[in-house]
């Protein structure tokens, strides 16, 4: 063959790869197409987390391109830091794998000095609703407000590690002048409100608003409990008569303290995913997450299953994210020295 000949003959090949439509790069819908992906959910079953991550696997997939399934995975252990670094560590990093964790994420990672996680590379896709946290005790315990766990102990219900359930008790006695006793080893939310019941614990010390209201709406809307405090910036439509946890501080440091944890809030009910997801796919899973929030049948399913939806893009919580791990060191130490107790 003439050296003109193997010429052409190259460029044909080249434009062949470069253009024939069955060579392209593997599309979205072609790499989701019948597979199973997964969503773990770092607490135990019928709390909040395990609500909305369950509604994520349920509708998620009807507007993903490929249609894949999502099965959803009860991985309690460590304020849902099990399920953490097995998506951060574990999981394929190829958009597969999901999770329903911690709203605190990024406060237990700048203050934990072993921590090994980056939570800014591990980006949400979006958040269901913002999730302001309540303390919770039931009428048969007798306590009437917040003002009885600063003159008496309280005991209270935690899930361990760097849950919120530990995180906010802790943080009222050191900066409220709280008598929280912490009972820990509950796998989550909902053995803790099962605890309460029967009269193991007087707290639930923290329990989203949305999940409250799916689970025991007479806790909330009745007379079957007393609300002591709520994790969020402003008072709750719902709770006027209930201070907020930065209200409740005794200096001011005590109040800058309680608004930085109250600012976790923001993130809620969020999925987020593993670093390294290609930024194609990253940008199709979140496209799809907007659209199952405007689904008329997701809609009617959180009407009719008392789920509260306040949307948010994955880009803003991520914005959260960067914002809580360039906190100021005097913030960062105080959380960390919570954590230590």
């Amino acid at each position: 063959m003439s050296l003109r000949r193997m010429f052409w003959a190259a460029m044909t090949l080249s434009l062949m790869l470069g253009f024939t439509p069955g060579l392209h790069a593997q599309s979205v819908a072609d790499f989701y197409r019948g597979k199973t992906l997964h969503v773990l959910i770092g607490y135990g079953e019928g709390g909040g987390y395990d609500i909305y991550g369950r509604l994520f696997a349920e509708f998620m997939p009807r507007h993903l391109p490929g249609n894949p399934t999502i099965i959803p995975q009860n991985m309690p252990g460590a304020g849902s830091f099990k399920a953490v670094n097995y998506l951060y560590e574990v999981a394929p990093k190829d958009g597969t794998y999901f999770a329903s964790v911690a709203q605190t994420l990024a406060v237990d990672a700048v203050t934990d000095e072993k921590n090994r996680i980056d939570p800014t590379v591990m980006p949400y896709l979006g958040r269901f609703t913002t999730n302001i946290d309540v303390g919770v005790a039931l009428k048969s315990t007798g306590i009437k407000s917040f003002e009885d766990a600063r003159t008496r102990e309280i005991i209270t219900g935690t899930s361990g590690g760097g849950s919120t359930t530990v995180l906010y008790p802790l943080a009222l006695n050191a900066y409220a002048g709280a008598k929280f006793k912490l009972v820990k080893g509950y796998k989550g939310t909902n053995e803790i409100m099962l605890a309460a019941e029967r009269g193991e614990v007087e707290l639930v010390s923290a329990v989203g608003i949305p999940g409250l209201l799916a689970a025991h709406p007479e806790w909330i809307k009745g007379d079957g409990a007393t609300i002591l405090y709520q994790n969020a910036l402003k008072r709750h439509p719902l709770l006027p008569q209930v201070p907020t946890l930065p209200e409740l501080g005794l200096t001011d440091d005590g109040r800058a303290i309680l608004r930085a944890i109250a600012g976790t809030a923001e993130i809620g009910r969020s999925i987020q995913t593993t670093p390294g997801v290609p930024a194609e796919r990253l940008a199709a899973l979140r496209t799809a997450f907007q659209e199952m929030l405007k689904d008329p049948e997701f809609l009617a399913a959180c009407e009719k299953r008392n789920v509260t939806i306040e949307p948010a893009t994955g880009q803003e919580m991520d914005a959260i994210t960067r914002d809580t791990v360039n906190m100021p060191k005097p913030i960062i130490a105080a959380l960390a020295k919570l954590f230590k107790e």
